[in-house]
């Protein structure tokens, strides 16, 4: 059959994807119904009656001891970060530009999917093509590549997969944001602790404990497009040190029920119109214990997404194209400090992940259809280990010393048709990787501290990469701070790439590791006890980048393509006042390039603009908050543009109410905004656009 019919969620064939209709806009037929809308606007009404009732009747609800509300800016911005050095610090002193997103933010502002999280973040930008989300970090946002330039943790723990080195960042992240007690975002490249995937950043995702819980809580949210979602969670501390959460969460959504694609526009494909094919639902579980020196953490996550934009070339408005993704772990943790000071923490871990898609095609090359179904699907399974040894030596040095090893022991991978069955790929594979690392922290003296530290990674499938890092931090003054940062990083090639060879794609073995260097100045001053100015300036050269490109065949490969480069400075400032009255503002101004054609990235906005606020409208029981995104115009894949857009949230945001109770209730893209992103190769749509306005309630109960 022609490859271009049997193109798949992880194939690029250009057969399927390129026409006359590639450069223009699409529109979207947002179906929002103005019931909706009345009942939120009367809801919001009601919330603010009942809380300002509340705030004259009744007492002074019990603090809570672990309120990050409580704290100064001044504290706040010295919250002890783990992920820049792999122990506790505080992030004026880490290597590393660091932003920290509180689970308080995380309510106040709405946000419902860690990518929501990270598109507030200075300098990060969030593509959807209604399938999955992608982060674009300081002007690479190249769409497609699954996030496999950024490593996602939970608690230390590594995410991306071991075939498509995945970070899954939308519905599909398989943690409730309910659970985050915060998110440690760290900018630049971290391979000389971390090793691949560490390339543009770190984004390691804190979970809430059992302190943090204390006892029973249940939350349930409604919103636009038939969404309705559901969580349970315990945590508790019993005697003699045991403590433990455990949580489980359902989401379904019937996703817009009609959209409508200007590339289809007619009367074969519906008139463009795709009809109950935006669907999305998940179920998760997590479970923690912790007893002395030891945890043992347990996450599964299980997604299932409607594909409503007929991506590689499958048939427009048949709701059966589908994927499905499953992601899980367990991990036993131990940590003790020894005598002398030497603390040890010890790793064991077993990950499985499971991708299956389901692909509606027509195969006929006449006009009596003869549709089949067609399945793609990968399955990945570890096992590793991660030691490590923190020691403070002669009083100015703090070593850490560590070794890793990651058994790839099922990287699979395979595609065929139901009916009748035909297989065009069953490749089984197994690799391993084992690493070591250090770093040295050395205070020269008040005020002034260097960093050294390299990573020596071993690929069973390539070969070796060694990764270093150079850090100074200067403080001439208690609130001022210049950071100067060099480092390097890599990403690995995966088995995707290497080795999935069917629908118009073939493997490429030879393939060698992306490669990054990134030199960066930061500048941090604290203003008073409520400000913080944060300016940094940054360039990013990258070697050996991974892209496809068409081979003799016709096919198309993964192949060491070009060099690149990035600049870009960025400025933000934070404050914050006792009386809960929050504001950041932060500009990104990037510029990202191909060097060997001198041409600019698609997908890679030079203007970023953020503006978060949370206003207290009754004491500490009501609060407004407010999340801007703006984005410039960017390049699509055809070469024609994603117009710039400005889009607002706000949320009302109602905390003890009543005892233990807890409402929010939040309004998305306000303004109803027309906007979209650049779509993917596997993609007709040159625009995919994005929900107008729409609305969720929550209600949370704490027993």
């Amino acid at each position: 059959m022609p490859s271009a019919q049997i193109a798949t969620k992880r194939s690029s064939s250009p057969n399927s994807v390129i026409g006359p209709a590639r450069t223009q806009r699409i529109d979207e037929m947002a179906v929002n119904p103005p019931g909706m809308l009345r009942c939120g606007v009367v809801v919001l009404l009601l919330l603010m009656a009942m809380t300002s009732e509340s705030n004259r009747a009744s007492a002074r609800a019990e603090e809570n001891p672990h309120d990050l509300t409580e704290m100064s800016l001044e504290n706040l911005m010295n919250i002890e970060v783990y992920s820049a050095s792999k122990y506790l610090q505080s992030s004026a002193e880490a290597p590393a530009s660091v932003t920290i997103i509180t689970s308080d933010d995380i309510r106040k502002y709405g946000f419902q999917s860690l990518a929501e999280i990270l598109q507030s973040v200075r300098g990060f930008y969030v593509t959807y093509d209604r399938n999955y989300s992608y982060a674009g970090i300081r002007g690479f946002g190249r769409t497609g590549d699954y996030n496999t330039r950024v490593l996602l943790l939970i608690d230390g723990h590594r995410l991306n997969d071991d075939v498509y080195d995945e970070a899954l960042l939308g519905t599909e992240f398989p943690l409730d944001v309910d659970l985050i007690d915060r998110v440690e975002v760290i900018r630049g490249p971290s391979s000389s602790l971390y090793g691949s995937n560490a390339y543009f950043g770190v984004v390691n995702v804190i979970t809430r404990r059992a302190r943090d819980v204390g006892g029973a809580e249940a939350s349930t949210d409604l919103g636009s497009f038939g969404t309705y979602k559901g969580r349970l969670t315990y945590g508790h501390r019993f005697k003699k040190g045991l403590s433990a959460v455990l949580s489980t969460s359902f989401y379904r959504s019937q996703g817009q029920r009609r959209l409508f694609f200007i590339e289809f526009d007619n009367p074969a494909t519906n008139n463009g119109i795709a009809e109950n094919a935006d669907g999305d639902r998940f179920g998760q579980v997590f479970g923690s214990a912790a007893y002395r020196g030891f945890t043992l953490q347990g996450v599964y996550g299980s997604r299932r997404k409607q594909i409503p934009t007929a991506s590689f070339g499958t048939v427009f408005d048949d709701p059966r194209t589908r994927t499905s993704d499953q992601e899980g772990y367990l991990d036993l943790q131990y940590d003790h400090t020894f005598r002398r000071e030497i603390v040890f923490t010890g790793r064991l871990y077993y990950d499985q992940m499971g991708y299956d898609g389901h692909y509606v095609y027509n195969y006929s090359q006449t006009s009596t259809p003869n549709i089949v179904v067609n399945n793609d699907f990968a399955s990945g399974k570890r096992w590793g280990e991660d030691l490590k040894l923190t020691k403070q030596l002669l009083e100015k040095h703090k070593v850490v010393l560590g070794s890793e090893y990651r058994d790839n022991f099922e990287q699979d991978q395979g595609n065929f048709d139901f009916d009748p069955f035909t297989q065009y790929l069953d490749d089984r594979r197994s690799s391993n990787i084992w690493a070591a690392y250090g770093q040295d922290e050395f205070t020269v003296r008040n005020g002034l501290m260097l960093y050294f530290g390299a990573r020596y990674d071993y690929y069973s499938t390539y070969g070796g990469s060694a990764s270093p890092r150079l850090g100074a931090i200067y403080s001439p003054l208690h609130k001022t701070t210049f950071k100067v940062l060099y480092g390097k990083a890599f990403r690995a090639p995966n088995a995707y790439e290497l080795y999935y060879q069917a629908a118009g794609q073939v493997g490429n073995r030879a393939l060698r590791p992306e490669e990054i260097g990134t030199a960066e100045v930061v500048f941090e001053q604290h203003v008073r006890n409520h400000s913080l100015i944060t300016a940094d300036i940054f360039e990013n050269r990258i070697s050996r980048l991974i892209g496809q490109r068409p081979v003799a065949s016709g096919a198309l490969q993964f192949q060491n393509i070009s060099a690149a480069r990035a600049r870009g400075a960025e400025v933000e400032l934070e404050s914050q006042w006792a009386s809960g009255f929050k504001v950041q503002v932060a500009y990104t101004f990037q510029y990202a390039i191909n060097l060997q054609t001198g041409s600019n990235f698609y997908n890679s906005p030079e203007h970023l603009g953020k503006l978060n606020c949370v206003l207290p409208l009754v004491g500490r029981k009501l609060f407004a908050g407010m999340d801007l995104q703006y984005v410039s115009k960017r390049i699509t894949l055809a070469g024609g543009v994603a117009r710039g857009y400005v889009v607002p949230n706000f949320t009302l945001f109602s905390q003890r109410v009543l005892k233990g109770f807890s409402v929010s209730a939040t309004l998305y893209n306000a303004f109803d905004t027309e906007y979209g992103y650049p779509g993917g190769y596997e993609h007709v749509e040159s625009v995919i656009n994005q929900n107008g306005r729409n609305a969720r309630l929550k209600f949370t109960y704490v027993f």
